[in-house]
């Protein structure tokens, strides 16, 4: 029997088993899924004995995606990209292999609740720096997005990831930093905004961002989904907008390690979907 686990701290609010033990279910696959409680400083030591913990595999959440790509004898375009790891297998040598996922499963969750955006024809405004930032910048450029307005509550924070992700693009502005209290002018030349932040989380503030200037053809992402529909996303719709709420994000990130752990690409369905909203009180 194939066993894989989830590793983080805390570990108990993480939906992976959810998704990753429905799956197994799904295609009768002799399976298990567990969550892994690893505190900080420990990760490394956790994955490299993931064989004599009896593991194929792992999903990595916070505070350990740093730590994941670290101990990883081999990781992709994508980890080194983002600079962190979320997944984790052993390859038929017995090597620690770590790949991103964030990047493709914003992606492939964009592409699916709202497929009538356009990468090249419009700006996009990402807002936040940290982590997530990181994957959906990642995912905007190799989707070939012509130019990416980023802000984030500190600016030093946003020069240094449009540094970063500069000499990636192919032009030298691909990347442009908006000061913090011009976010809301900045919605209205984008086609796109994305919420990369905690804000608008249960339990968190919300994100003060003025709609007054939305496009018609906006489409607006979020990559919360505890609540489901957010504060920013009830008032996106509430002016008839497109939104994408950060579920299908969630989802969509978890195909590929199912995939390498237990040798079948598992799909994300409206049953799926229903299953782990029911866990936040959501249908």
């Amino acid at each position: 029997m194939k066993r894989a686990c989830v590793i983080g701290w805390p570990v108990e609010h993480s939906r992976s088993p959810l998704i990753h033990r429905y799956w197994l279910k799904q295609y009768g696959i002799d399976g298990a899924y567990e969550k892994e409680a690893v505190p900080p400083g420990e990760a490394e030591a956790f994955l490299r004995a993931l064989a004599e913990r009896d593991y194929v595999g792992a999903n990595v959440t916070l505070p350990h995606k740093l730590a994941a790509l670290q101990a990883a004898d081999v990781a992709d375009e994508a980890a080194y990209a983002i600079g962190a790891a979320n997944a984790v297998w052993l390859d038929s040598a017995g090597k620690l292999n770590a790949t991103n996922t964030d990047a493709a499963g914003f992606m492939a969750n964009l592409n699916e609740q709202a497929p009538q955006w356009n990468a090249s024809r419009q700006p996009a405004l990402v807002i936040g720096a940290g982590g997530a930032a990181r994957a959906i910048l990642y995912a905007l450029l190799e989707a070939g997005a012509a130019k990416v307005l980023l802000t984030n509550r500190t600016s030093e924070r946003a020069s240094a990831l449009a540094d970063y992700f500069g000499p990636m693009s192919v032009t030298p502005n691909w990347v442009e930093v908006v000061d913090w209290k011009n976010r809301s002018l900045a919605v209205g030349e984008c086609g796109l905004i994305v919420n990369a932040t905690s804000l608008g989380m249960t339990g968190e503030k919300p994100l003060e961002l003025d709609l007054a200037r939305l496009r018609e053809d906006a489409v607006v992402a979020d990559i919360v989904y505890a609540p489901l529909v957010t504060p920013l996303l009830a008032a996106v719709r509430d002016r008839g907008r497109a939104t994408v709420d950060g579920l299908g994000m969630l989802l969509h990130q978890a195909v590929p390690g199912f995939e390498r752990w237990f040798s079948v690409r598992p799909e994300v369905t409206p049953e799926l979907r229903s299953h782990v909203a029911a866990s936040l009180g959501s249908a």
